[in-house]
Parts: structure tokens; sequence; C-alpha cells
């Protein structure tokens, strides 16, 4: 019998079935982990920050759970045991960095019978049952005191399928596939699942600051970074007083539509079109987008410190545009002491914008918008900066001082995800 911890065995509905059709177990979500079960001593803080990702993305939802911690996976149970809460949950969990798998699964007595039982119902209600598809039993046990192996688990439940509902066996290709998971307390019994997102839990790796235009690159480098297990905030920088506030509202989208990903997530805005002026002015010329950016780079670096950021993230990839020239980035990489991350760098456009679709950013990024690097810029823009060049710019304009004011002009947002809006 299952522990009184975890509750009694019931009977429930699986996913998207009449309520006529019941299983007998309880509905639970099966977390399966990636690459954190390769760490070493360390992997109980990985495990741990995933189990408070998991609280917190669950939080909005308004549903209590329960989670318990088991050998490469997680179990979440919805303390409701309604089958709309454990669904909802599911869903929630496919955003959460560190989980590949995502299981809607039965939580049955850990017995042969009670094993039986459960995957009957599920290949009774499974679509492919009408069609008389192939099937195939999938049995593993992580607990090896079960007193079957899982070979004779895998004959046992396939040979009273066979009898209840005369369906032929295909090992390499069924058209329904039972897994059955024997665990410590109790046995999952599940029938399909759904890739997560895998990567590491936010937050493991430390904390860094992502430039944020209105564009499709740097959301998709964002995302690619919080996989990694960065916990991000984001700077905006705005061409207003030039332009609208058009590029400040995509901004906010794009954060709040990433927030699924990590949470908390903050915007900062920064009125950059008078800098972009003073630049102007000073006679940068070609080199005006580039001696910009690495304005931007500057003042991302002061805004950085102060909030705890180790590191930049641009959604640079070589070649894309002109100032995306390796001699640029070098130049670049110049305007700043810390380390700047650029996920993008060896994709090309197709690839990011498969990316931006995937994760739902893509459709933000092209609405219509002014954005500040469109302001005063030059017709032709300088494809082989020169470090000095750029750093005699920046002595005639005191970029350093710029900088610090330019921080000191942020407006803060908080983005949540399921936010209506600005």
């Amino acid at each position: 019998m299952l522990d009184a911890a975890a509750g009694q065995v019931g009977t429930s509905t699986a996913p998207g079935q009449d309520a006529k059709a019941p299983v007998a177990g309880e509905p639970c979500v099966l977390l399966k982990l990636g690459e954190i079960v390769l760490k070493g001593r360390n992997r109980d803080q990985f495990e741990r920050r995933l189990q408070n990702n998991i609280r917190s993305a669950v939080k909005g939802l308004g549903i209590k759970i329960q989670i318990w911690q088991r050998e490469g996976v997680i179990v979440v149970r919805a303390e409701s045991g309604e089958l709309a809460d454990v669904d909802a949950v599911a869903r929630r969990m496919l955003d959460v960095m560190g989980i590949v798998w995502v299981h809607r699964a039965w939580r049955v007595a850990k017995e042969p019978d009670a094993t039986v039982q459960a995957a009957l119902d599920l290949v009774g209600q499974h679509p492919a049952l009408v069609r008389k598809g192939a099937f195939a039993i999938r049995a593993r046990r992580r607990d090896k005191r079960f007193p079957m192996t899982s070979s004779e688990l895998n004959i046992l439940v396939g040979s009273k399928v066979q009898e209840r509902y005369d369906l032929p066996v295909n090992l390499k290709h069924p058209d329904i596939a039972v897994f059955i998971e024997v665990d410590q307390r109790e046995v999952f019994v599940f029938t399909d699942g759904t890739p997560g997102a895998g990567g590491l839990p936010v937050g493991m790796s430390g904390r860094a600051l992502v430039l944020m235009s209105g564009g499709i690159d740097s959301p998709v480098a964002a995302y690619r970074m919080m996989r990694r297990g960065l916990k991000v905030d984001f700077l905006h920088f705005s061409g207003m007083p030039f332009t609208g506030p058009e590029s400040i509202y995509k901004a906010y989208a794009l954060v709040r539509e990433l927030d699924k990903f990590q949470g908390g997530s903050r915007l900062f805005v920064v009125p950059f079109g008078k800098a972009q002026q003073q630049i102007k002015s000073s006679g940068a010329d070609r080199l005006q987008i580039v001696a910009q950016r690495r304005l931007m780079l500057k003042t991302a670096e002061v805004v950085a410190h102060n909030l705890g950021g180790a590191a930049l993230i641009t959604g640079d990839a070589l070649g894309q545009v002109s100032s995306q020239t390796l001699q640029n980035i070098t130049a670049l990489d110049d305007a700043v002491e810390l380390p700047i991350m650029r996920p993008l760098i060896g994709m090309d456009k197709i690839e990011i914008m498969a990316e931006a679709r995937r994760i739902h950013t893509l459709a933000i990024s092209e609405l219509p918008d002014e954005d500040c690097c469109t302001v005063l810029t030059p017709r032709r823009a300088e494809t082989r900066a020169k470090i000095d060049d750029l750093r005699q710019i920046e002595k005639r304009l005191d970029a350093g001082e710029m900088a610090e004011q330019l921080s000191t002009t942020l407006q803060e947002h908080r983005p949540s995800y399921g936010d209506p809006g600005a």
C-alpha cells in the first residue's frame, strides 16, 4: 500500500478522458531530470534549486502541491487530487529549466495486481485501441527489492493486456507504449510524455544582465542563457525623447513572455536618445553604431554591478549585420571588463527565428516599432572599427561619466508571466 503521507490509492480519470473510464490510481506529475543527475557532490544543491523553482512556477496557479525527490526523478502531487489541477501543473512544468521529460502519471500501490489494473485502464482509454494498434510494455525497477524483475513484469502486464484487448505486440514501433516504473514506495504507470525545457535550474549558475532590444535575437539569447542556469535581468535602451514608447512596450511584452522560464523578471529602461545625439555631434560618423553600442555596454556594466550581475548577455551573431564583424565585436569587448556572453554567435537568422518561434517571442519581436539603434545612424556603418579611434571619441565625450549618469535614469518594470500587459 502507499504510505500515509502519499495518500491512499484511489480512482480518477486520465487526462482528456471521460469520467466513466476511471484509472485505478492517483494522478501525479513525474518529472525526469537531465544533466543534473551527472553532477557529483553538489548534486543536491541543483535538486534543491529545481524544487524551489517548481514551487515558484506553480505559485501563480493557486494550486497546493507536494514534491518528493527520488533517484533521478521528481514527483509532484496536487493536494486536491483533482485531475484538472494535475494537468495544469504538468503544463506549467514544461517551462521549468532542468526538466527533460514531463509525464502525467498514475501512482499505484507497489503490488503486481494494482500495476496490472492501472495498465489495463490506460490501454482501454488509448485512441489506438479503436484501431487495434500494437502495444508494448516497458517496465523498469528503480527499487530492486520489488519481487518481480522488469522482464517478469513486462510479461505479466503484457499477457493481461492481450487477454483483455486482443492486441498484437510490437516492441520496436508500438502504437501504445505503457511505461511502468517501480519506485521506493509506489509504482508509476503512464503511456506518454512531453519533452521539457532541459538545461540547468535557473539561478544555479549566477546572475547576468541582458541587453534587451525589441528585436528577434536578444530574447533568444536570454532564453539560452537561462537554460544554462543563469538568472537574468533585462536592460532596454529606448530612443526617447526622439522616439515613442513602442519599443518599451515590446521589451515589456518580451520580458513578460520570458518570465515563464525564471519568474521574478526585472526590466530596466534607459532613455538613450540624447546620448546618441551627443555621440553624433562628437563626429563619430561611420563609427556611430559601434560607439553607441560601447556606451550601452559601459552603462550596462554599471547597472550589472549594482544588481549583482557577473556578466552581460547580447544577441550578437557573427556576420549577421555589418556592425557584427569580428573586428567590431573585438572593439566592443574592449569597452568593459565584465565578460560578454554571446550565445547566438554561431547561429544564422533562420535558426534564431526558429528558436524565437518555439519560445513564443517571434510574433512580439516582429511588431513594428522605432528602435533606438535606427535613430541618428549613418548611411554606412564601419565594419572594421579601430579601438584607438573609439577611445578618442569616448575621451571627448567622457563616456565613463555618461554611463554613470545614464545608469541613474533607469525606470524599473516587473513584467510577470500571465500579466495582461503594461
